[in-house]
């Protein structure tokens, strides 16, 4: 068998290794109670691999001034782009479980904490009045890692300790990410970053 046919070969059994991997459910780190499930996360689901796709920021601001995220539920993906164009980057992210728990728009981060803490929202408490009134940093904690506060009072995009959520509707209204992401983005944004969720 020529080498070139032997490449091919090997590409494609490579391509239909990523394929299963894409299609299996990830394993959980820790079993959280604070954030309500879409449905059972150890089943399979489809992702929405076709939208998870490069962008380019003209479309939805009018500058990269201190940088900027795009955020779209759709799609389930974050969008950053430095301010002075050189960096992009592409994340799959958790999204809100309803439509009533998500806002749309253009906000800021104002906050920047690594190793954050969580106290659920009185909506939260009201409808899971056994959740705990505060959890601290650590593997418990539903922000995971980093948090980046934005304008909007209660939303966050942040870090979690439980990456069946990634790509799903699992969240009370953040944006979740991978905690090696969230870290990484945290690492390039600063106070003042532009954030616009679609």
């Amino acid at each position: 068998m020529a080498h070139d046919e032997k490449s091919k070969l090997g590409r494609r059994a490579f391509m239909a290794a990523g394929a299963s991997f894409l299609a299996a459910p990830a394993l959980a780190q820790t079993e959280s109670s604070t954030t309500e499930i879409e449905r059972d996360l150890d089943e399979i689901v489809p992702r929405n691999i076709s939208s998870f796709r490069a962008l380019d920021w003209r479309p939805y601001f009018d500058n990269t001034r201190n940088g900027a995220i795009l955020v779209d539920v759709t799609s389930r993906a974050l969008h950053y782009w430095s301010e002075d164009q050189s960096i992009y980057k592409l994340y799959p992210s958790s999204v809100p479980l309803t439509e009533d728990l998500t806002r749309r728009g253009r906000t800021k981060v104002v906050q920047k904490v690594e190793g954050p803490s969580w106290r659920p929202t009185p909506s939260m408490k009201k409808r899971n009045p056994e959740w705990p009134d505060f959890v601290g940093p650590g593997p418990d904690n539903p922000l995971g890692t980093h948090a980046l506060y934005l304008s909007w009072t209660y939303y966050r995009i942040h870090g979690t300790h439980d990456t069946r959520k990634i790509g799903r509707r699992s969240s009370n209204g953040c944006i979740g990410l991978y905690n090696e992401h969230i870290a990484e983005l945290f690492s390039l944004t600063k106070v003042g970053t532009q954030v616009l969720l679609i």
